[in-house]
Formats: C-alpha cells, structure tokens, sequence
C-alpha cells in the first residue's frame, strides 16, 4: 500500500511537461508532540518501534497540522501508512481534499504515548509535488507501461551537459526526458541526445547532436585527476567514464620517463603525466583537440612537460622517436617555501633530465590505433640505431582496440594478438609484457557484443630495427 501511495501520479498521454499535474495529498496519521522538548524522544522512540513514516527522500517531523499549532512552533511525528481510502490527487490546499479513515493499529509503543497525554494522534494530510519525485519516478509515470523495460535514464555528464543516447522507442519523448533531467540533476544545464556513433562520419571522433533541454552550449569546464580541462564538447572527444582507464595507465608511468602520446585528445593522459613530472610529447590531429590540449597545459601549469603537437600520428610515430634522440631538456625540482623563513628562497631538490627513447607509446583511438603499428617498423634505421646506449630498451605500446567480448576474454586475446602480428610482420602471443608477451586488459563495455580493450607490449627490436629502407 504504502508504494502505491507514494508513487507519481500517473499521466501517459502527456507530451509536454506539466509539472502541475504532479500534485499528490496523501492521508497519513501523525503523533502531535504538544511540548517541542519532547520531539526527539517521541521520535526516537517511534522510529525504532518502526510506528513513525519512513519514506525515501522525506523526514517523519513536520509542522502541526493545524496553521495556528504550526505557528506557534508544535511539531508532530509522520506515522506509517495504515488502512485508508485512495489518495486525492491534485489540490492547491496540502489539507484539502484528503480522505482519512480511521487510525491503524500501531505499536505499544505508540500506545504508552497516548496513555502518557505526550502526544495526541491527529490525522495529517501530507501534501506532494513535482520536486519530490526522482527523475525515474516521474518518468515511469509518463510513459507507456509497456515501454517501461528500460527507463532511459544513463547518461554520460561533461561539465553542464548530459549526453544521452537514446534508443529509437523513446525519441518520441526525447524533450520530456531532456526536461526533466535537467529538472532532477542541478548539476545539468544542456541535454543532447548522440544522433551518429563516434567516428562514423568524422575521423576526430566528434559526433552529431541535438538539444533535447536548455542552451546549446557546449563550452564545458570538467576536473579530472585534479587537472582542469576546457572545451567544446562539439569538437573535440571526451568520455568520462574513461577516468578509471586515464588513471591506470597514467599509474604505470614513473617519474622523468618520457611519453609518447600519439592520439592525446584534449591531454586526459598527458596533463596528469605532467603533473607527475613525466615528460609527454602529445599529439592529435584535431586542431582544436591541439588548441585545447594548449590551454590545459598552461591551465594546469605542465609546460615544462607536456610539449603538444598536431600532426598526423604516423609520421608523428617515426618523427618523435628521431627528434628525441637530439632534444635535451631538463626540470629542476623546486623545494617549497619555507614557513620560518618565507624571504628564504627555494632549493634544487634535483634536477630530471628528459630521455633519448620514450618508455611508452600511447595509442587512444580504438577504433583504427591498430592500423598505426606499422609506423613502428624499422622505427630506428642505422643512422638512428647508432644513437642508442648500449642498453636501450623499447618502449612499451599501449594501443587500444575494440573486440567482442565474453566471460574470460581468450579468444578475444588471441584475436588481437593475431592483428597485432599481421600489422607488425612479428609474430605476437598473450602473456606478460616482461617476457615478450601481450598484455590484453579488459577496459570497458561499450555496447551489448562489443567491448574496449588495452593491448600493451614491448616492441621487438626484431621489428624496431627493421630495415625498410629509412635513413
């Protein structure tokens, strides 16, 4: 009874939100607590004997019934729903309109405070509206019973805008939800809804929209890692629930190493590197990925780090690796300024000095990184080959993939390695990285057969010294 009492009102032929028509007066009973000093001990009391309302998103003390009660300051105790007459919907007055049958029966507990004369059994008209509701309350309430399976009610949120994908049988209600979405969530000031996938017609991974709720703007400001990022959600790719992701790889790299990141985006990857004091060499071809991969840098005070480019990533590939054997730079790091003497200047610490070969190489476009690795073949021709220490060791590529996806994954391990090996004319197993092997880490489902994958291996010199005729 009591979930049928406080469910939204019911209105499936609404198209255009009517937050009014979400007005609800529910019969209840409440113990009137004459003297406000025994409020706490009145409801202590009926909260543990289970007497007094327990209901999501509502307290069980409220202003006595009665105005000129309530204005003087008596309080009463909500009691549980008992045996009562249907609620009466709608009504301007919360203590009009409501039909209250007669008091249930609760427990002794509630019985020794009448006997006591410390509170007086009054029926109460609790009155509902639209803000009570959740969003999945108020949606179920609007559409069809038999389109209630699955609710639409995950989204994606970057900054103010939430990013829907809705399925085809609710874009008949596509500004509805948009509404009230940004009704339920204050953190929400724009709704769009994806009308293409990612990648499917733009190579920057930028995708068509439409506004279902609020202004289209999407100049949206997020922290992630403790990094500020600024951007147009429109042009450039971000997906937050990337951050569990952003932050494993990220973990793996150990300070003054230097990184390769051959898609960085907007420098989810490279700007907390950098703030680990690790040098990044970030790269995307998206203009204005580049232009706000920039403005994080300067945002998030890397530029002695994180050196961005924009250049096509297979070249980029072959291009970083030579220019870094010639590139000399160093960091101090800086003590911090001291309390008892704050006109005492800062210390060297030490001082980090970039590599001549990148630790790692990270390739963030699942849906075509694979195609890159062969820019990794004869990545050091003989004029580059007599530039290595004696025991130089090969960078670590990160690629990221799509495959299927079932319960352990081998299969799907296999399949990558064998893509790997066609693409790197290297033959190419599962197993750890240490002992020559593909380390295939399981990232993320991104649709009902479809799952993202992190391919991570030391590349061969087999492959890296290859001669392909480079110079």
């Amino acid at each position: 009874m009591a979930d049928e009492m406080f469910r939204a009102p019911v209105n499936r032929s609404m198209r255009t939100l009517d937050r009014n028509s979400f007005r609800k007066v529910i019969p209840l009973h409440a113990a009137r607590v004459p003297e406000n000093k025994n409020i706490s001990k009145v409801r202590s009391e009926l909260e543990r004997s289970k007497d007094a309302l327990h209901q999501d998103r509502l307290g069980s003390v409220f202003p006595d019934p009665d105005r000129d009660r309530a204005k003087s300051g008596t309080k009463c105790v909500l009691l549980r729903p008992g045996r009562r007459k249907e609620a009466t919907e709608t009504g301007d007055n919360p203590h009009d309109g409501a039909e209250v049958t007669s008091p249930p029966l609760y427990s002794s507990v509630l019985d020794a405070l009448l006997e006591q004369n410390i509170i007086d059994l009054v029926p109460y008209s609790l009155y509902l509206d639209y803000s009570y509701w959740t969003y999945h309350d108020i949606i179920s309430a609007i559409l069809p019973e038999d389109e209630l399976g699955e609710v639409p009610s995950g989204f994606s949120q970057v900054g103010h805008v939430a990013h829907l994908n809705l399925r085809d049988e609710y874009l008949k209600y596509k500004h509805l939800v948009g509404e009230v979405l940004i009704d339920k969530n204050p953190g929400v000031r724009t709704v769009i809804n994806k009308i293409d996938d990612v990648g499917e017609e733009n190579a920057f991974r930028t995708f068509r929209y439409e506004v279902l709720a609020g202004p289209d703007d999407l100049n949206v400001e997020i922290s992630e890692e403790g990094c500020t990022f600024k951007f147009d959600y429109s042009k450039v790719y971000w997906n937050s629930r990337l951050n569990t992701e952003h932050r494993r790889l990220v973990s793996t790299f150990k300070e003054g190493e230097a990184i390769c990141d051959v898609m960085a985006g907007i420098g989810p990857f490279a700007i907390p590197a950098g703030r680990k004091n690790i040098f990044v060499w970030a790269n995307d071809l998206n203009p204005d990925s580049y232009t706000s991969l920039q403005d994080a840098i300067k945002r998030n005070k890397v530029t002695s780090y994180v050196q961005p480019f924009n250049e096509d990533g297979r070249s980029f590939i072959q291009d970083s690796a030579a220019s870094l054997l010639t590139t000399t730079q160093t960091v101090d790091i800086l003590s911090k300024p001291s309390r008892k003497d704050p006109k005492a200047g800062p210390t060297v610490l030490k001082t980090l000095t970039q590599p001549h070969l990148f630790s790692h190489y990270v390739m963030n476009l699942p849906a075509s990184a694979l195609t890159f690795l062969p820019s990794f073949i004869g990545l050091y021709p003989p004029s580059l080959r007599a530039q290595l220490p004696a025991d130089a060791k090969m960078p670590i590529i990160h690629v990221y993939c799509f495959s299927t996806k079932s319960d352990d994954n081998v299969e799907e391990g296999r399949k990558i390695c064998a893509e790997i090996s066609e693409y790197l004319g290297f033959e190419m197993k599962p197993g750890k990285i240490d002992e020559g092997g593909v380390d295939v880490f399981d990232v993320r489902d991104v649709a009902p057969k479809k799952r993202m994958f992190c391919a991570s291996f030391r590349l061969p010199e087999e492959v890296a010294f290859r001669d392909v005729g480079r110079t």
